[in-house]
C-alpha cells in the first residue's frame, strides 16, 4: 500500500490504532500472530552433499564416470580408480563460495534496530524491535535507527540519513504534514521513515505501517533470495565446449568400435580402444587447471586491492562491456566538502577533500591567508558557531558526529585554524532558534564576539536569508543591501547551484542585550549578509582517469543513483561520463517505459537519477537483454538487488554495507573505482590465458585421437594404453597448461574492444590453430610410431614407448609456442616465463621416471629407451613447434 499518499486520519483508521495511547497488549499479541515478528526470515541453505551432487551434472564428467565403470567391469581397475579420483577432486575444487543470499540476508538483519521506543497501553515503553507490529506508535529522536517502515504523524526539524537505501548523499528533511496523491520515489516521500535508516536531527512520532519482509529493506531481502546465481560467460562457454567434446567423443568411440569389429578385432580389445579414445578426447585436467588459474588470478587481484569471492567472476570482469555505478561513495567520496566561498564580493576556491581540516583558500588560483579577509573570518565563525556537528579524529581518519552538511562547515573553519572547541569556548552559545524545515534556517546567539554586544548568527537557504537581510558586509564595512547587490549575490548563488553545489548563506545581527522575546519573526530579519558557501560530495580524484581508461578499453560507464538529477549530471559531466542533459533521466520516467522501450533508452542514457532499488534492477536487466556483460558497483543496501542481478557485482570494502559486500562477487578493499579497471585488465589477461591452455590441451587431445583413430584405420596396433593417456592428459600436459595460465598480458590488452561474451571460447582463430597443431602432433607421433614399428617389428612395447615419449616431448616443446597466438616465441622471449621452464622441466622429469624407474614400467607398460631411440624421438618432436611458429608467421602476414 502507498501509505505516503494517505492522510494521517486515513492511515490511523486503516491500521485501527490510537495515536495517543497506542496499542494494547491483546492487540499486539493478535497482530504478532497475523503479521509475524518484525524480522527477516532466512531460507535454508544448500547442504554440502547437495552442492557436491551439483558438481557431477557436467556432461564431460558423466562420460568419464561411464568410462571408469566400463574399465572396472572389464578388469582395468587401476584406470577406473584413477579416473574416479580425478572426477572427485574436480568436484571438490568446483564447490565455490555459495550461500551469498543467506549472508546478505544476515547482514540485513543486523542492520535493524535492536530496540525501539513505543507508546503502548497509554505509556512509553522500550521494546525489542522484533516485537513491533503495524499500528505501533513509535517515538524517534536523533541517533535512532528506524526499526520498521513508519508513516510520520508528528515531526520537528526531522532529518534522516537514507544514503544506504536511496543513495542520497545528505540527510533528507522529513515533514509529517507532507501530502501528495502523486507517485513518488523513495527519496521523495517526506512523510515516511524506512527501516534501517538513521535519524540525524530532530524528533518525530510515527505509526508503523510495515514490518519484516513487508518493509522496503525486507523487499530487498526477499528479492535477493529469489534471484538465483546465473552462469558466467566462461561457465556457459566451457559448458558448450564440454557438450561439444562429449558428443564428439561418443560418436568417435562408436565409429572406431564399429570399424574395429568390422576388421575382426576382439570386442574386449575394442572396448579398451573406445575407453582410450574417451580418455584421449576429454581434457581431464581442464576443470582443475581453470580453477587453479582463476585462484592464482584471485591472489593477484588481492595485491591490486580487489577481493574476488567467486572464482569465475575473475574472468567475467574481463568481458565486461558496461559498468553501472552508484554515485554516492563509489564515484564520489560520500563526504560533503565545501569547494566554493563567496564573501567580500570575491569567489574563493577551497582545496582539500573529505572531513580532514586541511586545505587552502585560493583566489584566482593564488593561495591567500583566510585571516586577511575580515568578512571571510566572520563567515567561518558563523559556519562553526551556528552548528551542532563536530569532528572526531579516528585511526581511520576524520568522522562527523552530526549532520554531514554541518560537518563540512566545521571542516571549512578548521582549514583556517578555527576549531569547534576553541571558538565555542571563546564565544559561548546562550540561546538558539533551531533549524526548521519550513524556515530553512538556524540561528544561534553568542556573547563576547563583539565586545559588550550579543550577536546572532544565522545560516540557511540563500534565497530566504538574502530576502531577510537589510545590509551587507563588504571589506569589513556594513552598507545597505541594495537590489543591485542582491541581484549580484543571487547570480553567484545561481552559478553555484548550476554546478550542483549545495549552497548555504550566512548572516548576523547585533544586539545590545539578549532579546527577551526570541522568535524567527523578531530576530531573523534586518540581518547583515556575509556570504555564501557551496559544497558538494566531490568526485574521487582517481575516477576521472579510470573512466578514460574504461572508454579506451571499450567499456561504457553509467551512473545510477538516488540523488537529484542536477547533482548527478554535474558529477557525471565532470567525470566525463555524460556530455549533455539529454543523457540524464529521472526514475519516475522509467515507470512510464515498458521493458522493451527501456532496452532502447539504456543505449544512450548515461545518468539515471532518483531511482529506486527496483529501477536499478530494471536498468541492469535491460542492459543484459541488449547483450551487455554488466558490472554493477555500489556500497549501500539500495544497491544489493542490482549487484545480485548483474553479471558481476562490485562492492566497496570500506564504505560498503555488509549487505552489499555479501551480495557482490568482487569487493574493492580501497573503495577506489580505479581498482575496477585493474580488475578488468586482470580479467582480460586471465581469459587470454585460459584460451591459451584450452588451445594447448585441445590440440593435444585431438592429436591423440588422430593417432589412435588413424592407427585403427591402418590396422595397426593401438599406439597407447588408457593409463598412458591418463598420465599424459593429467600430469604431463597439466604443468605446462598451468604455466600458460600465469602468462603476462599483451601490452595492448586494455586497448582492445571487449570480447563478445556469446562468442565461443573456441573461436575461428583458435579453432584453426587447434586443427593445424592437432595435425602436426598427429603426423609427428604417427611418423614416430610407424618408424618404431618398422625398426622394432617384434617389440610393440618399445614402439609404444617411443611414441609415448615423442608425443610428450612434442607437447612440452609446443607449450612454448602456445604462449602467444600473435607473437613469435623469439619476440616474447623463449625463457621469459620462468614458470613454463619449471613446468616443462618437471613434466619431462616425470616422463623419465615412467620410462626408467623399474617399478613404474609395468604400471605404464614402458621400457627404457636408448640414445638411438631418443634421436628418433627428437627428430619428430620438434615438428609441432616449427609448424606452430610458421602458422603464426603466416597468420600475421595474411
Amino acid at each position: 500500500m502507498d501509505w505516503y499518499k494517505l492522510s494521517k486520519d486515513e492511515m490511523i483508521s486503516q491500521l485501527e490504532t490510537n495515536q495517543e495511547s497506542g496499542l494494547t497488549n491483546d492487540e499486539i499479541t493478535s497482530r504478532l500472530q497475523k503479521y509475524g515478528h518484525n524480522e527477516l526470515q532466512e531460507e535454508e541453505g544448500k547442504s554440502f552433499l547437495t552442492k557436491l551432487k551439483e558438481q557431477f551434472s557436467d556432461f564431460l564428467i558423466l562420460i568419464l564416470i561411464g568410462a571408469a565403470i566400463i574399465s572396472f567391469i572389464v578388469g582395468e581397475r587401476t584406470d577406473a580408480v584413477v579416473i574416479l579420483a580425478i572426477v572427485f577432486i574436480n568436484a571438490l575444487l568446483g564447490i565455490y563460495q555459495e550461500g551469498k543470499a543467506e549472508k546478505a540476508l544476515e547482514a540485513l538483519k543486523q542492520m535493524a534496530s535492536p530496540t525501539a521506543k513505543v507508546m503502548r497501553n497509554g505509556h512509553v515503553e522500550v521494546v525489542p524491535s522484533s516485537t513491533l507490529v503495524p499500528g505501533d506508535i513509535v517515538l524517534l529522536e536523533a541517533g535512532d535507527i528506524i526499526p520498521a517502515d513508519i508513516r510520520l504523524v508528528e515531526s520537528s526539524n526531522l532529518k534522516i540519513e537514507e544514503a544506504s537505501l536511496t543513495g542520497e548523499s545528505v540527510p533528507v528533511e522529513k515533514d509529517a504534514n507532507y501530502s501528495t496523491s502523486e507517485d513518488a520515489s523513495l527519496g521523495d516521500r517526506e512523510n515516511m521513515a524506512y527501516m534501517s535508516t538513521i535519524v540525524t536531527y530532530g524528533r518525530a512520532t510515527g505509526v508503523i505501517v510495515e514490518t519484516g519482509h513487508g518493509t522496503e529493506i525486507g523487499k530487498i531481502a526477499t528479492a535477493i533470495q529469489s534471484y538465483g546465481d546465473e552462469s558466467t560467460p566462461l561457465q556457459k562457454q566451457l559448458n558448450q565446449l564440454g557438450k561439444f567434446l562429449g558428443i564428439a567423443t561418443i560418436f568417435i568411440c562408436i565409429a572406431v568400435f564399429a570399424v574395429g569389429l568390422l576388421q575382426g578385432r576382439e570386442i574386449l580389445e575394442m572396448f579398451m580402444v573406445a575407453i582410450s579414445l574417451a580418455v584421449a578426447a576429454i581434457p581431464e585436467g581442464l576443470p582443475a587447471i581453470v580453477t587453479i588459474v582463476l585462484s592464482l588470478g584471485m591472489n593477484k587481484m588481492v595485491r591490486r586491492n580487489a577481493i574476488v569471492k567467486k572464482l569465475l567472476a575473475v574472468e567475467t570482469l574481463g568481458s565486461t562491456t558496461v559498468i553501472c555505478s552508484d554515485k554516492t561513495g563509489t564515484l564520489t567520496q560520500n563526504e560533503m566538502t565545501v569547494v566554493k566561498v563567496y564573501t567580500d564580493g570575491k569567489i574563493l576556491d577551497i582545496t582539500g577533500g573529505g572531513y580532514e581540516p586541511v586545505g587552502e583558500f585560493k583566489e584566482d588560483n593564488e593561495t591567500i591567508d583566510p585571516n586577511s579577509i575580515g568578512d571571510l573570518e566572520t563567515l567561518l565563525s558563523i559556519a562553526s558557531l551556528a552548528n551542532d556537528a563536530s569532528l572526531e579524529e579516528t585511526p581511520e581518519g576524520y568522522k562527523v558526529i552530526g549532520d554531514p552538511t554541518e560537518g563540512a562547515l566545521v571542516t571549512l573553519a578548521g582549514k583556517a585554524n578555527i576549531t569547534k572547541k576553541s571558538i565555542n569556548e571563546s564565544y559561548p552559545r546562550i540561546e538558539e532558534i533551531p533549524f526548521d524545515s519550513a524556515r530553512k534556517m538556524m540561528t544561534t546567539f553568542h556573547k563576547n564576539y563583539i565586545p559588550e554586544k550579543i550577536v546572532s548568527f544565522t545560516k540557511g537557504a540563500p534565497d530566504i536569508i538574502i530576502n531577510r537581510c537589510s545590509h551587507i558586509s563588504i571589506g569589513g564595512k556594513v552598507i545597505p543591501f541594495t537590489d543591485e547587490l542582491k541581484a549580484e549575490v543571487l547570480g553567484v548563488n545561481s552559478t553555484f547551484s548550476k554546478s550542483a553545489l549545495r549552497v548555504l548563506a550566512a548572516a548576523y545581527r547585533e544586539y545590545n542585550e539578549l532579546p527577551k522575546d526570541i522568535s524567527p519573526e523578531n530576530n531573523e530579519n534586518n540581518m547583515i549578509f556575509v556570504g555564501l558557501v557551496g559544497m558538494i560530495d566531490p568526485p574521487r580524484q582517481e575516477v576521472k582517469e579510470a573512466i578514460k581508461l574504461c572508454k579506451k578499453a571499450g567499456i561504457d560507464t553509467i551512473m545510477i543513483t538516488g540523488d537529484y538529477k542536477e547533482t548527478a549530471f554535474a558529477i557525471a559531466k565532470d567525470l566525463g561520463m555524460a556530455e549533455n542533459e539529454s543523457q540524464a533521466m529521472m526514475g519516475a520516467e522509467l515507470d512510464k517505459l515498458s521493458d522493451v522501450e527501456l532496452q532502447e533508452v539504456v543505449k544512450n542514457t548515461k545518468v539515471f537519477a532518483r531511482v529506486s532499488p527496483d529501477h536499478k534492477v530494471r536498468i541492469v536487466s535491460a542492459l543484459k537483454a541488449n547483450g551487455e556483460v554488466t558490472a554493477m558497483t555500489g556500497d549501500g543496501v539500495n544497491d544489493a538487488l542490482a549487484l545480485k542481478k548483474a553479471d558481476i557485482g562490485v562492492s566497496m570494502g570500506i564504505t560498503g554495507t555488509d549487505v552489499a559486500k555479501n551480495t557482490a562477487e568482487l569487493i574493492l578493499t580501497d573503495d577506489n573505482f580505479a581498482s575496477i579497471v585493474s580488475a578488468v585488465e586482470e580479467g582480460r589477461i586471465i581469459y587470454d590465458n585460459i584460451k591459451k591452455f584450452v588451445f594447448f590441451l585441445l590440440s593435444c587431445n585431438i592429436g591423440e585421437i588422430l593417432i589412435v583413430f588413424v592407427s585403427i584405420l591402418l590396422k595397426l596396433p593401438v599406439p597407447f594404453l588408457p593409463i598412458q593417456l591418463l598420465w599424459l592428459n593429467l600430469v604431463t600436459d597439466s604443468f605446462p597448461a598451468l604455466a600458460l595460465g600465469v602468462e603476462s598480458g599483451d601490452p595492448d590488452i586494455m586497448e582492445r574492444m571487449p570480447r563478445n561474451s556469446k562468442t565461443s571460447i573456441l573461436d575461428k582463430q583458435l579453432f584453426t590453430g587447434v586443427l593445424v597443431q592437432s595435425l602436426a602432433i598427429g603426423v609427428s607421433s604417427l611418423l614416430a610410431y610407424t618408424t618404431a614399428l618398422r625398426l622394432y617389428p617384434d617389440n610393440l612395447t618399445l614402439a609404444r614407448t617411443i611414441t609415448f615419449a615423442t608425443l610428450i616431448t612434442a607437447e612440452l616443446l609446443r607449450a612454448y609456442s602456445s604462449r602467444s597466438q600473435r607473437y613469435s616465441l623469439f619476440k616474447i622471449g623463449v625463457f621469459s616465463n620462468k614458470t613454463m621452464v619449471l613446468g616443462t622441466g618437471f613434466s619431462f622429469l616425470l616422463m623419465l621416471l615412467v620410462l626408467y624407474v623399474p617399478f613404474m614400467q609395468p604400471i605404464f607398460d614402458t621400457v627404457s629407451l636408448s640414445f638411438v631411440n631418443w634421436q628418433t624421438i627428437l627428430l619428430y618432436a620438434f615438428i609441432p613447434l616449427i609448424v606452430g611458429e610458421l602458422y603464426k608467421f603466416i597468420d600475421r602476414k595474411f
